[in-house]
């Protein structure tokens, strides 16, 4: 037997039997009325684009929004964290914490005000039992040299140094003045005795413009001659060269009552210039006593 073939579905569905028992062909469709395959596609594709796209712009927006929920909750959460260790600190420990912000505009009014502040002056140091006796022991030495006796001034230097050697800063004055009084004490040995020749030694001494020198021979000359009228103005003389206006003018009145003639030399006198401003000197040289 010969086995006959199988006939698709498809192909019979084509195949109907007309009116008469004959097959009539089903009419194919005409190339213009089937749609375009690829047209359809891209269509498609389009329109799933333009509808993904607001979908993807949700999800992104969605995604942004829980980025900044997420980072907002993360700051709360440190806030918090910071409260809870700020409750647990103690008092002082808040304090130092506060304390240590820097606070430039404070910072900068409390220098100002430091700035101005007075400095209180240091606390004298208090001295001791021979710092105070040695002190005392020096200024009655010191008085009997100011006095101009230097015989004394030295015998109590030396006592000072044998007995307070160990105050150095008194026993290093001590020294000076009795180096100074023992080289008086040998220049006196050498001066001259009469009144005339320390006259003399005076006059040398002002001349030179050692005045410190010539007051001392002109006061010793006075203590052998107080009626010296000569000495009492060659005093006056150096002592207005020295600035001692006041005593000055007292040798001067003291030397024109011994010897009035003495005024004519007191007027042109280069020596008294310094008391040529003061009204005594007018009344003492220019206004002789009747």
């Amino acid at each position: 037997m010969s086995k006959g073939l199988r006939r698709s579905p498809a192909r019979s569905a084509d195949r109907r039997p007309d009116a008469g028992g004959g097959l009539k062909k089903r009419p194919a469709k005409a190339k213009g009325d089937r749609p375009n395959a690829t047209r359809a596609l891209a269509t498609k594709t389009a329109a799933r684009k333009v509808s993904k796209a607001p979908a993807a712009k949700k999800a992104v927006s969605k995604s942004v929004s829980s980025r900044k929920a997420a980072a907002t909750k993360t700051k709360q959460a440190r806030k918090m964290a910071v409260r809870q260790v700020e409750s647990r600190k103690t008092p002082s420990t808040r304090q130092k914490s506060i304390a240590a912000v820097p606070r430039v505009k404070k910072t900068q009014k409390l220098a100002a005000l430091r700035a101005h502040r007075p400095v209180a002056p240091p606390v004298p140091r208090q001295p001791t039992i021979d710092e105070s006796a040695a002190l005392k022991a020096f200024e009655r030495a010191h008085k009997e040299f100011s006095r101009g006796r230097f015989g004394e001034a030295r015998n109590q230097f030396r006592l000072l140094l044998d007995k307070y050697s160990q105050v150095s800063e008194v026993a290093a004055r001590a020294r000076t003045y009795l180096a100074i009084a023992e080289s008086r004490l040998r220049t006196e040995s050498m001066l001259p005795r009469d009144a005339d020749s320390l006259y003399d030694r005076g006059v040398i001494e002002l001349n030179r413009g050692e005045y410190v020198a010539a007051q001392e021979m002109f006061e010793r000359a006075l203590k052998r001659e107080p009626e010296g009228a000569h000495i009492h103005y060659g005093l006056a003389a150096t002592r207005a060269r020295l600035g001692s206006i006041d005593l000055a003018l007292e040798s001067l009145e003291r030397a024109l009552n011994l010897q009035p003639s003495l005024r004519v030399r007191a007027q042109h006198d280069q020596d008294l210039t310094s008391l040529r401003n003061d009204p005594d000197f007018d009344k003492l040289v220019f206004q002789p006593r009747l």
